[in-house]
């Protein structure tokens, strides 16, 4: 008589784990690099991370199939704007950041489409994500008068970027989470870039660390309900 074994409740984690080791390796060692230079390796080690990222998604999301398909494009895709913003925000000068700017709009967008489309925790976010609506005058008034030409596109931005983070609360704590931090993360990049006499030492360690655990947990945390779906 044959015994059939079922898998255990651990065994989709571990593989989840494997798959998204090379991530994980590569942030770390990007902050590393970051703190060490030089300058070279620091850009390059930057933009192997959200391709390293999103073939992590795919691996995971290879036997999910149906109407999972979709969710798991979307996700993809927001990866994919967030690499090419990365690589703009590499470069110095107005029409990088501007580019760099329209990326990350554009990944905030495909990852507020793809949290209206999957199953959500209630009806409203939670009470909570009322901080972003106090956060939001404080970033315009903070940044706003040092913008210039460039007060209607951030403007926009931290808007869009506020709608991503409630929606990103609709799923679960790891989503939410990842929200928050893309928030701080953006909001210290923000400050380094437009406010006067700002001055911190580990500000682009915080930039990146918090940014990278943002879109973690964000592939993480939909995986997981793409999973639980399944």
């Amino acid at each position: 008589m044959t015994e059939t074994i079922a898998p255990t409740r651990s065994t989709p984690t571990r593989a989840m784990l494997a798959a998204f080791a090379p991530y994980l390796i590569a942030a770390a060692a990007h902050l590393v690099i970051l703190a060490t230079g030089p300058g070279w390796a620091v850009t390059a080690s930057k933009a192997l991370l959200m391709p390293l990222l999103a073939l992590a998604v795919v691996i995971v999301a290879r036997p999910l199939t149906g109407a999972t398909g979709a969710t798991v494009r979307l996700l993809v895709l927001a990866i994919a704007l967030s690499w090419a913003g990365d690589v703009a925000l590499s470069f110095p000068g107005t029409l990088a950041f501007i580019a760099g700017l329209g990326s990350f709009l554009g990944a905030h967008v495909v990852y507020i489409a793809l949290f209206l489309r999957m199953p959500r925790t209630g009806r409203f976010p939670p009470a909570w994500t009322l901080v972003y609506l106090a956060w939001y005058p404080v970033f315009l008034a903070l940044l706003g008068p040092h913008t210039g030409a460039l007060l209607v596109p951030v403007a926009l931005y931290g808007l869009v970027l506020a709608a991503m983070a409630v929606t990103a609360a609709w799923h679960g704590r790891l989503v939410a989470v990842g929200g928050a931090l893309f928030v701080v993360s953006d909001s210290v990049l923000g400050l380094g870039r437009f406010l006067p006499g700002y001055d911190f030492a580990l500000h682009d360690l915080v930039v990146m660390s918090t940014y990278l655990a943002a879109q973690g947990l964000i592939a993480v945390g939909v995986l997981r309900s793409l999973r639980r779906e399944r």
